[in-house]
């Protein structure tokens, strides 16, 4: 289901390729369930909510709540992450829509909650990472 990324302000090809590397990054570490690749893509700072309404402050926050529930509950779950909106927050700063669709392992559909993300990813001195953000948990697909 991969659509076209609505782009808004300026926001460079170099920039757009930083940014998607992070969520690229974000859904590998969930789907090989690598706590720790997960946490990385978070600054040390980070504000999270993640889907079930937990929000957690923190890279180590993060990691240490992802870690159990990796190998636990959402150990069966798999997930494509597509860009849907890049939003140029301020220079350095990009707000970014996700669409969480359901894989199975292999990244063949499945059937599953969707996902509705929305990372702000911002430029630090260890590279572009999620500064805040907000997941939520879909029954239907997310436009």
């Amino acid at each position: 289901m991969t659509q076209e990324v609505l782009v808004v302000g300026t926001v460079s090809q170099g920039t757009r390729e930083e940014v998607s590397a992070v969520v690229k990054a974000l859904e590998e570490a969930f789907n090989t369930k690598d706590a720790v690749a997960l946490g990385e893509q978070f600054a040390t700072d980070a504000s999270w909510t993640n889907a079930i309404g937990t929000r957690l402050d923190g890279r180590t926050a993060i990691t240490e709540f992802s870690a159990p529930a990796l190998k636990g509950f959402l150990s069966d779950s798999y997930a494509r992450y597509d860009i849907t909106k890049l939003l140029e927050v301020a220079p350095g700063v990009i707000a970014v829509n996700v669409v969480q669709t359901p894989t199975d392992a292999t990244g063949g559909p499945a059937e599953g909650p969707w996902g509705s993300a929305l990372y702000v990813i911002a430029e630090r001195p260890d590279g572009w990472k999620i500064v805040a953000g907000q997941n939520t948990a879909v029954h239907t697909p997310a436009t």
